[in-house]
């Protein structure tokens, strides 16, 4: 969505694009492997809030294995935690390709290194500790949705989701844990500002029981899924629909695919939209400022929107190891502001403090809080408190 100038500099609007972004369920095994993660940091964080905690975990076939750094006074069953998350995904029996009864737990956590504890925490106070490595972090947001959040993906999240739902209330009990959509929506470029037009295309792919017919899943996704969750605006006579296309989907989650933590940051994002520094999220503490700079970063993102600021916007902050200012804020509003850029800096100078250390302190950020933000997207919820808009000074 790049904008485009005329000889003369001025903006020209693009007619009408395309645009897609994609989301994954519960089950799927990356996203298993998030979740897990994540249990892990607020089982830690719920007995000791100054938890460090950067914990990955790997699914395959019968086995999760959790690899990482732990330091922490808190004493966690860590197999009870793993289990019990494995369930409320879905997974117990072998006959949906995982059980959390009879799956091997191995743990590889080690205490975090000195060196990086003592960069980050040695001798501050909160508000000064150090980031806790380098690094490049974007927010994003914009006006085409009450959530500040970009269609595709918005969709894509509650189309997992209602899947989910019409598998646990029993409506549909052919569902089974691993699922796939995506969405593609028309929009009009309206100087910057994105105005979604339709939905062109809807993609789901979702694990299945053997005993239900091609033609029962397709008109459930259709009728249950896809008509309540998409408003009937964006739909069409011309609207595709791609629903499981690849004809079965029997085997899924790990037994299908490996899973690992962090491998779906844009699913945890915004969809392809705006920008992503590289870092994931799930199974890392505050400290880690790629989790909470992202999380500041959209927090300044909406806060521009839903001040009437700008309609859309991407927010920039970097860090070193150690120091605990950012080393740089960018800001840019795709042209959707009667500011210029320089002008919407000065006001999020003024209205935030972006050091870890403040952040953590401001969204309350040492609570157990995180296994939620592991499915369906970090952003375009309102229970997190990164979404809930700062008033701005200006």
């Amino acid at each position: 969505t790049k904008m485009n100038h005329n000889k003369s500099g001025k903006y020209n609007s693009r007619k009408t694009f395309l645009f897609t972004s994609e989301s994954v369920g519960e089950g799927h095994s990356d996203k298993m492997c998030d979740q897990i993660s994540d249990a892990v940091l607020d089982a830690y964080l719920s007995q000791d809030p100054d938890s460090k905690v950067a914990c990955e975990c790997v699914a395959k076939t019968g086995m999760i294995l959790l690899c990482g750094e732990v330091t922490s006074k808190a004493i966690v069953d860590l197999q009870s935690v793993v289990r019990n998350t494995i369930k409320k995904i879905g997974y117990d029996d072998s006959s949906k390709g995982f059980d959390y009864k009879t799956c091997n737990v191995l743990v590889a956590l080690e205490p975090q290194c000195m060196e990086i504890t003592d960069c980050v925490f040695e001798g501050r106070n909160e508000e000064d500790i150090g980031a806790g490595d380098q690094g490049f972090m974007f927010g994003y947001a914009t006006d085409e949705t009450d959530e500040c959040m970009p269609l595709t993906i918005l969709l894509a999240h509650k189309l997992n989701a209602k899947m989910k739902e019409l598998s646990r209330n029993r409506v549909c009990p052919w569902i089974r844990p691993d699922s796939k959509t995506q969405v593609t929506v028309e929009y009009r470029d309206n100087e910057g500002a994105m105005e979604p037009v339709r939905v062109h295309t809807v993609v789901i792919s979702v694990q299945h029981s053997p005993d239900v017919s091609l033609q029962k899943i397709r008109d459930d996704l259709r009728e249950k899924v896809i008509k309540a969750v998409i408003p009937a605006k964006y739909l069409d006579d011309k609207t595709v629909y791609h629903l499981l296309p690849s004809g079965k989907f029997l085997v899924g989650g790990p037994q299908s695919d490996a899973g690992l933590t962090g491998r779906k940051i844009i699913v945890d994002t915004y969809g392809g939209w705006g920008g992503h520094g590289g870092g994931a999220f799930s199974g890392k503490d505050y400290s880690k400022v790629d989790r909470s700079a992202a999380y500041a970063a959209r927090w300044v993102a909406k806060s521009l929107v839903k001040a009437g600021l700008c309609k859309r916007v991407l927010v920039q902050i970097s860090y070193a190891i150690g120091i605990s200012h950012p080393l740089s804020i960018a800001i840019f509003h795709y042209g959707t502001s009667t500011r210029d850029e320089d002008e919407l800096l000065e006001i999020v100078k003024k209205n935030f403090d972006l050091r870890p250390g403040v952040i953590v302190r401001e969204l309350n950020l040492k609570r157990p809080i995180y296994q939620k933000t592991a499915c369906y997207g970090h952003f375009g919820r309102e229970e997190f408190p990164w979404e809930k808009s700062k008033p701005l000074v200006f």
